[in-house]
């Protein structure tokens, strides 16, 4: 293999729980909540679907299942159907909807995988190229170089600047032109296997690691330095 392709979410990275995520923005909008109230909030925001990087809408409203669709093809869509799910929760103060969704955008809402850094370092080593294709809402630059991993990233496709989402093969082909390599001899490694396995029709190889909390996959991705032999 002369590159490798990764996911972000589920993948590289992981998103803080709905608990933590909602906690913080309670603490930054100066509002208190008893501890069940906060718990149940979360466990309703955890049903809606309404973390990006979480749990998907245990039922998706109506009204929502189109922009849900194509949420990852441009930055407004992306917000309008994550506030729009987390909208269908009660909270105490209608502006935490958009502060939640911007929560979500920091560095600080993401832990790396705890083996994301070795095996970048090592695939960097090796003179692998490598690429970084999300379908995602909004720049995952900084939470890379907050955490140090942006030194092992070529390039990076992001679905709302190409307007393409995967499972469309049109964006690992940009990626792999960005990285000049056949994609006969590049990995894409993901979480999802409809979403990632589109790279299959390039005729990438694909392999999925498990959608899990990072402390519950040390070494998930270690697999890869074989694979990428």
């Amino acid at each position: 293999m002369t590159a490798v392709l990764f996911d972000f979410s589920g993948t590289l990275f992981r998103i803080e729980s709905t608990a933590s995520w909602l906690r913080a923005v309670l603490d930054d909008a100066d509002i208190t909540l008893p501890e069940p109230e906060l718990l149940q909030a979360a466990k309703a925001l955890e049903a809606a679907g309404a973390l990006p990087g979480g749990a998907n809408p245990a039922q998706l409203p109506e009204e929502l299942a189109q922009v849900w669709r194509i949420r990852d093809q441009s930055a407004e869509l992306h917000r309008t159907a994550y506030t729009g799910l987390s909208r269908q929760v009660a909270l105490p103060d209608p502006g935490l909807h958009d502060a939640l969704y911007d929560r979500h955008k920091t560095p600080a809402a993401w832990t790396p995988y705890p083996d994301a850094a070795e095996v970048l370092h090592a695939l960097r080593e090796r003179g692998v190229g490598v690429g970084v294709v999300s379908n995602i809402g909004w720049d995952l630059r900084p939470v890379f170089r907050e955490h140090g991993l942006d030194r092992y990233v070529d390039v990076y496709v992001l679905s709302y600047e190409h307007g393409i989402q995967k499972p469309d093969p049109r964006l690992f082909a940009v990626a792999c032109e960005a990285l000049g390599v056949d994609p006969r001899q590049t990995l894409m490694v993901g979480d999802d296997r409809r979403a990632d396995g589109g790279a299959a029709a390039l005729g990438c190889r694909v392999h999925l690691v498990d959608h899990l909390p990072a402390a519950e996959r040390p070494d998930g991705l270690r697999p890869v330095l074989e694979l990428a032999d």
